[in-house]
């Protein structure tokens, strides 16, 4: 298993195991066919199929008619969804026990606890109706005797193409799920108001008796969310410590180089899940008998401390330069003659030691021009590219632009419901991970989320952004500082009301504003 994120909301897959391809990819369907089907024909399905669990559209659920006040903010949703996800441990125990430290194994006794997350069913609705390529959202592999190969033709999916890899015991990786089944894309959107970062998601579809990947790490936090069938599993903690936490997936690993025991080993069954911390070795195999079907949930990609210092240093030395003018001195005249790597065995000498004591006198005032809050800003601005837009209710959605004002009427042949935001709306921001506001040379933008689609950073960062500047930079900051409150457009800390209403319009044509309520019409004839 490979717990990529994403490729899309489908995204740029957090970095997996190397697949060995093959260049002849029809050589190597034939030859799998042929081995399948040596003692006669091609295997049959079995007699003893999996029950298929329908899909469920939450987008056709009836919204709530007991108004906003039953509706959580999305950061009080967000942590539902992962005390759901993680029940019954509590999230408190998780983090101080578990989180980034090791693997946490939840045995339940309910199976259909993720019943309505995803199916079988679900992905044969998807590959029949909707286009997916081999290679950007669905990949074919196996592994045997020690080798992982990948078996990916060109082009779209078909169906009978992609059964027939899996009747012949190849395992099924769908990339990105969140792009094309609403329950998925609700669940991993909710957990971005949790994990303040991008949530992503894999499905794997593995024959029964068969394993479709090699033992491996990933560069990401991984829930494994087992919906049908049983697979085993066997979870190896870090070899050294260099592999605690890496900031990248390893590469295939062999049999031969798990040298230890497993931390754990165990059979998921449906509603059972395991957690594996960024760096732990897994792998799983099929039991025989029937498939196996699990989602992978997966966060705090490229969101570590190092992340952090790879903005704020270049940022901190940046200002240090302008500001102090030690940064701007010459290097000594005889610093190349001293330094380097064919002289660091050597004895120091006085020369080598005035350098060395200068270069540490200036990383230390360094700590005096760091800007935190800017460097943090620069990932709140990546994490606007990165994130899934809100998976909004049927009522959250007639109180926004998505859902909100004008519209056009098909008997009377005109535009109705013309709408304006007014002094007294109260509004809010649709999520907390809507908006970002981001210092930028001499002005200041908002950059925002919610025009992103399903599909990893198909919408470019620089396409959502709206240049607020300083002046009306406070309303964006209260609008962010008072959530989950709701603001009056009247009450926004800038001066003339005329751009109090700007700033409120402007964000809401940009799907950044609920509204309390479902704005006023005005002008329509009677």
């Amino acid at each position: 298993m490979s717990a990529k994120v994403v490729n899309g909301n489908g995204g740029p897959t957090a970095s997996s195991a190397e697949d060995d391809t093959t260049d002849d990819i029809s050589k190597k369907r034939k030859k799998l066919v042929a081995s399948a089907s040596k003692s006669s024909k091609k295997k049959k399905l079995k007699e003893n199929a999996p029950e298929l669990v329908p899909v469920i559209d939450y987008d056709l659920l009836d919204a709530s008619d007991d108004g906003d006040e039953d509706l959580p903010s999305s950061l009080e949703a967000g942590d539902q969804a992962f005390e759901w996800m993680i029940s019954p441990t509590v999230p408190s125990k998780f983090y101080s026990d578990y989180w980034e430290k090791k693997p946490l194994y939840i045995k339940r006794t309910d199976q259909t606890y993720f019943k309505s997350l995803f199916s079988t069913k679900a992905l044969e609705k998807i590959i029949r109706e909707q286009r997916l390529l081999y290679g950007k959202n669905i990949d074919i592999t196996s592994f045997d005797k020690d080798k992982r190969e990948t078996h990916n033709p060109s082009g779209r999916v078909y169906p009978a193409v992609l059964w027939d890899f899996f009747n012949n015991g190849c395992s099924i990786r769908m990339l990105n799920p969140q792009t094309f089944h609403s329950a998925v894309w609700r669940l991993c959107a909710t957990l971005q108001d949790h994990f303040h970062s991008m949530v992503g998601a894999n499905v794997y579809l593995t024959p029964p008796g068969t394993q479709g990947f090699a033992p491996h790490w990933d560069d990401v936090e991984a829930f494994m969310l087992q919906l049908e069938g049983k697979k085993h599993w066997k979870i190896y903690g870090p070899r050294d410590p260099s592999e605690v936490l890496p900031r990248y997936s390893s590469e295939n690993l062999s049999q031969s180089e798990m040298t230890s025991e497993p931390v754990i080993e165990v059979d998921l069954e449906p509603g059972d899940m395991i957690y594996m911390p960024r760096g732990t070795i897994h792998q799983g195999n099929c039991l025989e008998g029937e498939h196996s079907l699990h989602i992978t949930i997966s966060a705090y990609q490229l969101n570590s401390w190092t992340d952090l210092l790879e903005k704020l240093l270049p940022a901190a030395l940046a200002e240090a330069s302008a500001e102090d003018v030690e940064f701007r001195q010459g290097i000594p005249r005889d610093c190349l003659l001293t330094m380097g790597v064919a002289r660091e065995e050597e004895k120091d000498t006085q020369a080598r030691k005035a350098i060395k004591e200068k270069v540490n006198r200036l990383v230390s005032k360094l700590v005096d021009h760091l800007p935190l809050d800017g460097a943090v800003d620069q990932l709140g601005k990546r994490l606007m590219g990165d994130i899934l837009p809100p998976a909004l209710e049927v009522e959250e959605k007639a109180r926004t632009v998505y859902g909100d004002g004008e519209k056009w009427h098909g008997i009377k042949k005109t535009v109705v419901n013309r709408v304006e935001i007014d002094p007294d709306t109260h509004l809010r921001l649709v999520r907390a991970s809507a908006v970002r506001l981001v210092q930028e040379e001499d002005t200041v933008k908002m950059y925002y989320s919610t025009e992103n689609t399903r599909e990893f950073r198909e919408v470019p960062i620089e396409d959502q952004q709206l240049e607020v500047g300083e002046e009306l930079a406070p309303a964006v900051e209260h609008l962010i500082t008072s959530y989950p409150s709701w603001v009056k457009v009247e009450d926004l800390p800038i001066p003339e009301l005329e751009d109090r209403m700007k700033v409120a319009g402007d964000m809401w044509e940009k799907g950044v504003l609920i509204t309390r309520e479902p704005l006023e019409a005005h002008y329509d004839d009677p």
